[in-house]
C-alpha cells in the first residue's frame, strides 16, 4: 500500500490522539472550552509553517563542516529550538486573546500547549507521509506524544514568563532538550531507536499527570 491510502492512514493515525485528548478533556472537565481547544489545535498546526521560516533563516554554524557537531546543531538548534520557538510565539499571541491568565492559568497553559503540540504533529505527519512513507509511520506514532509533551511545557512557560522569567525559561529549554534528544534517538537504530519511543511516551505521560494534578488541586 502506498500513495494516497498511506497518507490517509497516517493522518488518521495522527488524528487519533487529538480525538482521545478532546474526549478526555471533556470527561475530566478541563477548563478549556471546545472553541479554545480547536483554536490551539489550529495554532499548533500553523506553528509548523512558522518553524519552517525560522529554520530557513538559520544558516549552518561556521566551522562545522559535518560530523557530530553539525548533526547536534541541526537536531537541537535548527529543528528542536525553532519548532519550540514557533509554538512559543503562537502562544504569546493567542494566550492574551484567550484570556489565559489568573488563578488556573498554568493548568490552562499546559492543556492548551498539549492540544497545540498535537496539532503540529498532525500536520508534520501529513508532510512526512507525502515525502517519505517509509519512516512516516514510526514518526507518526512517536511525534504526537513528543510534540504534545513539549507543547505542554512551552505552554506553561508562556504563561509563566510574566511572573517568573527564569523558571519559565527553564521550562522552555527543557522542551527543547527533550525534543532535541528525541530527534537524535529517532535517527538511530536498535536500542537507541526504541528509546525514542519510550522517551516520547514518558514525556507525554508526565504532561498528562501534571494536568491531572492541576485539576485535582484546583490549579
Amino acid at each position: 500500500m502506498n500513495g494516497l491510502p498511506v497518507l490517509l492512514l497516517l493522518i488518521l493515525t495522527a488524528a487519533l490522539p487529538v480525538i482521545l485528548l478532546f474526549f478526555w478533556y471533556h470527561r475530566v472537565r478541563c477548563p478549556l472550552s471546545t472553541g479554545l481547544f480547536l483554536l490551539f489545535l489550529l495554532g499548533g498546526a500553523t506553528s509548523m509553517f512558522i518553524a519552517l521560516i525560522l529554520q530557513a533563516l538559520i544558516p549552518p554554524l561556521p566551522g562545522l563542516s559535518g560530523g557530530l557537531g553539525q548533526t547536534a546543531f541541526n537536531l537541537f538548534c535548527r529543528i528542536a529550538a525553532t519548532e519550540e520557538t514557533s509554538r512559543l510565539l503562537v502562544f504569546l499571541i493567542l494566550f492574551p486573546l484567550a484570556r489565559i491568565r489568573g488563578e488556573n492559568s498554568l493548568l490552562r497553559g499546559r492543556a492548551a500547549g498539549l492540544a497545540a503540540g498535537l496539532g503540529f504533529a498532525l500536520v508534520e505527519s501529513a508532510a512526512y507521509g507525502a515525502s517519505d512513507a517509509g519512516i512516516a509511520l514510526l514518526r507518526t506514532v512517536t511525534s504526537a506524544p513528543l510534540h504534545g509533551a513539549c507543547g505542554a511545557r512551552v505552554g506553561e512557560a508562556a504563561v509563566g514568563f510574566r511572573e517568573g522569567f527564569f523558571p519559565s525559561l527553564l521550562r522552555f529549554l527543557s522542551a527543547v532538550a527533550i525534543h532535541g534528544a528525541y530527534n537524535f534517538m529517532i535517527r538511530s537504530s536498535g536500542v537507541i531507536g526504541v528509546m525514542a519511543v519510550l522517551a516520547a511516551f514518558c514525556a507525554l505521560a508526565s504532561s498528562i499527570l501534571s494536568i491531572r494534578a492541576g485539576l485535582k488541586n484546583g490549579l
